[in-house]
């Protein structure tokens, strides 16, 4: 483009048709470039605030996404009794399998959410885990359940973020299969969970009771997740999604408040830890950036 404006000036004369001299002056700034400028300076304040914990900030994402599964091995452990009961009497799992089905998933949560936290692994840490969802979507019955399909895609999300963090390169490729070097697995993967993490936020607009703050969070948090899609300002929407996500977790799933027995204070510990997974995503969204399938990337190019 420098070199097009530099002949036009040469054959102009750096003169108007008119005769009257050629002023240039900057264009009027595009509204997505108004936006990019005031996120910039919020994004470089964050920056400043935020740099003690920079260097924590990956293996405190991960521990984050994992966290659910750990839960979640947790409530099995100390509800044995009862997720045998359920397994039995509801599902019709055999005696015998009930048991090998609990203490499989127990022991994949346990070893592939240690494997995730130390980094050792990743791609087989991330595929059992992966696993563990989908069995436990049919073991349980809650594949047809719309909140928890949205949410567990969030989930899945996150774990495809902690595989493009830390994909290596494999030594061999599956036969019959092109292979994609490092660079390209991390950019798709990137992609593919940057889009997967704002289902949960889909899932939440769509439930529970309208209200004038519940339509103007949902009205903020979809913008924010547009922006995530589209990789447009990435890390400042998905700082967005953290307070947003953390302040409803800590106001609605504040299941520490609900005394032992009460009816749905299971649900709330669940949701509670499950958001804490996306939020973990999103820490690792806020660390790596969008990837190159983005428009941050895009327009560093052009």
């Amino acid at each position: 483009m420098a070199q097009i404006r530099g002949t036009a000036g040469y054959h102009l004369g750096g003169q108007n048709p008119f005769g009257g001299a050629q002023r240039e002056g900057p264009a009027d700034p595009s509204p997505l470039d108004a936006i990019r400028e005031q996120t910039s300076k919020i994004e470089d304040m964050l920056d400043t605030f935020s740099e003690p914990i920079k260097p924590y900030l990956p293996v405190i994402g991960r521990f984050l996404i994992v966290v659910t599964f750990l839960e979640d091995a947790l409530r099995i452990l100390t509800q044995w009794n009862d997720q045998l009961l359920y397994l039995h009497d509801y599902r019709k799992f055999p005696s015998g399998l009930n048991h090998i089905f609990l203490l499989v998933n127990v022991l994949t949560m346990v070893a592939c959410a240690t494997m995730v936290i130390i980094r050792k692994h990743s791609d087989y840490a991330v595929a059992g885990l992966m696993g563990v969802v989908i069995v436990q979507a049919f073991g349980y019955g809650l594949i047809f359940d719309l909140n928890f399909f949205l949410r567990n895609l969030s989930v899945i999300g996150g774990l495809l973020m902690v595989l493009s963090d830390s994909w290596v390169r494999k030594s061999k490729a599956f036969a019959g299969l092109p292979s994609l070097d490092e660079k390209d697995r991390k950019m798709y993967f990137q992609l593919a969970g940057r889009v997967l993490l704002i289902f949960l936020f889909i899932g939440f607009v769509w439930s529970g009771e309208w209200s004038l703050w519940r339509v103007g969070v949902s009205l903020v948090g979809l913008v924010a997740c547009v922006m995530v899609v589209v990789g447009f300002k990435a890390k400042f929407s998905a700082i967005m999604l953290v307070v947003i996500l953390s302040i409803f977790n800590l106001l609605v799933n504040n299941f520490w408040t609900l005394h032992e027995h009460h009816p749905h204070k299971d649900f709330a510990k669940y949701d509670f830890f499950q958001i804490l997974s996306i939020v973990g995503g999103l820490l690792l969204l806020v660390n790596s950036g969008p990837g190159q399938f983005s428009i941050d990337e895009k327009k560093k190019v052009y």
